[in-house]
């Protein structure tokens, strides 16, 4: 039996669109399947299409990549459930209702597929700051109450989030320096305008490693391989965890059959060398889920970031 064949017969054994499966569904896909996700050159541009690129070869039928930054969540929660408009983005979707009001509602409007990937933040510092550790920085800002400033990026993104959270429960006084994205951040740690930062691994290698940048910690609740040789954050603040995912979701109620087939493509995806390869260059450790598993992270996340968001009143 050939990929197509073999495909079908999958969908109908899951029971695809209920028990007499129409033509449509014996085919699936009969038509180019849309992948909705952020703008050209980010992690989750760069998984989509490598998904894509797979899934051409399985399914038999052309994947399209539809860049609509942050309005692609939109578009997919709109989306017909039938298979052929998905999601490919981050924690964003179902943190950002915390934050700014948005036309949808991230656990009834998505079903999700699997996780993608995982991404901690390191704790970054000037070189003129004078520490060398975390344990050392949080002595320094509590020495130095309203003195350190921090660079961060959009409201709300990992950057922002992972150090309130260190601020919070390290009970510090640092205060924000707002930037326009992580390019402007950087700028400003690097110029020395301000002192630390909390960026994803991916976006400051190149400058820790020319000495430009002291690296202090990860944020991970265990030892990441993009950030090799770095101590926990949780050594020096116990239970401090800043982790941010991707995942693809489809609208909600898109048929079991065509979600379990998607999770299957992801799971196959996840587990080459070459694909890991290609995510950590890009700051992100290669996961993939089941559709259960991915929906318990997101509850958990949006229950430790929500709590946290409205404590501190983060709003828009």
């Amino acid at each position: 039996m050939g990929r197509r064949p073999m495909l079908c017969a999958v969908l109908l054994a899951f029971g695809a669109w209920g028990t007499a499966p129409s033509a449509d569904a014996q085919a699936y896909p009969a038509k180019p399947v849309r992948i909705v996700t952020v703008a050209p050159g980010s992690a989750n541009d760069l998984v989509a299409r490598l998904i894509a690129q797979e899934a051409r070869a399985t399914l038999g039928q052309v994947v399209i990549i539809d860049n609509r930054g942050t309005i692609a969540a939109e578009i997919v929660a709109r989306a017909p459930a039938d298979g052929y408009t998905l999601l490919l983005y981050g924690s964003a979707v179902w943190l950002s209702p915390f934050i700014r009001a948005t036309p949808y509602d991230p656990l009834k409007d998505f079903a999700p597929v699997s996780l993608v990937a995982s991404s901690p933040n390191v704790v970054v510092v000037h070189p003129s700051l004078p520490v060398k550790s975390a344990r050392e920085l949080i002595a320094l800002a509590r020495a130095r109450p309203g003195e350190l400033n921090y660079a961060a990026g959009s409201l709300g993104a990992a950057p922002h989030l992972a150090a309130e959270l260190f601020k919070a429960m390290g009970k510090l006084n640092i205060v924000r320096v707002a930037y326009k994205g992580t390019g402007g951040s950087l700028i400003g740690i690097l110029s020395g305008e301000v002192g630390l930062m909390f960026p994803t691994a991916g976006s400051v290698t190149p400058h820790i490693q020319s000495g430009k940048l002291r690296a202090l910690a990860v944020t991970s609740s265990q030892p990441t391989p993009l950030a090799p040789g770095l101590p926990l954050r949780s050594e020096a603040l116990p239970g401090y965890e800043s982790v941010s995912f991707n995942g693809l979701l489809a609208p909600a109620k898109t048929p079991d059959a065509v979600i379990r087939l998607w999770n299957a493509e992801v799971a196959k995806l996840m587990t080459r060398a070459e694909m890991k390869e290609k995510l950590a260059a890009a700051g992100n450790d290669a996961r993939s889920t089941t559709p259960e598993e991915f929906a318990a992270v997101i509850q958990a996340d949006m229950a430790k970031w929500g709590r946290l968001i409205r404590d501190l009143g983060i709003r828009e």
